[in-house]
């Protein structure tokens, strides 16, 4: 019996590539992951780049905020694997030759970034995906701006705690559903992060959640597999 639940590569492929890395991305595209997922911030000059952290100091050989350098000085910079700080546009370029789900997670829970809701949404507009893309951030604020400008967007609120009442807080917020930390006793929409044990991925894939992010996509890919060799 098939699982429902999807695979995303969290950051790419990071248990052996660099991660959010065009490099990372294009692999789990290419080898089995159901979608990816990556983290976008803006530059001092309003340039959506791919990255983790809002400091470039540990997945770069520089120092400092994304948010002030210009896009232009960022390029100096490189990942583990010699690429530059990706450009969202080619992260874009690269989910759309590919027939897998997306995951953009506005990275404005320390900083707000003005203006990158509309900048990310005008950019993806551009492109013709073969699925909706799905926004998440952990800063409500960010996905109620997206919302207020389409309120058709697959949003979802990114969580670290436990929700009392998520039905209520995904309808009263017009919402696609929650990206907690742990599962969450509902009936909506869950993608649940970041999942690299495969006991908990098992339970959480027997419980048919939307989607689990994680580190090693090929490895969870092998255990979807096996476990539904087990409902045959």
């Amino acid at each position: 019996m098939k699982i429902e639940t999807k695979i995303f590569g969290h950051r790419g492929y990071p248990a052996k590539i660099a991660e959010n890395s065009l490099e990372g991305f294009e692999y789990a595209l290419e080898n089995g992951a159901d979608g990816i997922e990556f983290d976008v911030h803006l530059t001092r000059d309003q340039f959506p780049v791919v990255m983790h952290d809002e400091k470039i100091n540990r997945t770069t050989d520089g120092k400092g905020n994304i948010k002030d350098y210009t896009h232009e000085e960022l390029q100096q910079f490189h990942l583990e694997n010699g690429e530059t700080i990706p450009d969202l546009k080619d992260v874009f370029e690269l989910i759309e030759k590919h027939d897998a789900l997306a995951n953009l997670e506005f990275k404005t829970d320390k900083y707000e970034y003005r203006g990158i809701e509309e900048i990310v949404l005008n950019m993806a507009r551009e492109y013709e995906f073969k699925h909706p893309l799905i926004y998440s951030s952990f800063n409500l604020q960010t996905m109620l701006r997206c919302l207020a400008i389409d309120k058709d967007l697959d949003c979802n609120w990114l969580v670290y705690r436990k929700i009392a009442d998520p039905e209520k807080v995904v309808s009263d917020n017009g919402l696609s559903g929650i990206h907690p930390n742990e599962y969450h006793d509902f009936d909506g929409v869950q993608r649940i992060w970041t999942i690299d044990d495969e006991k908990e991925a098992k339970e959480l894939m027997e419980k048919n959640v939307a989607g689990i992010f994680t580190n090693d996509f090929v490895k969870m890919n092998e255990l979807r597999t096996r476990c539904e060799a087990e409902r045959l």
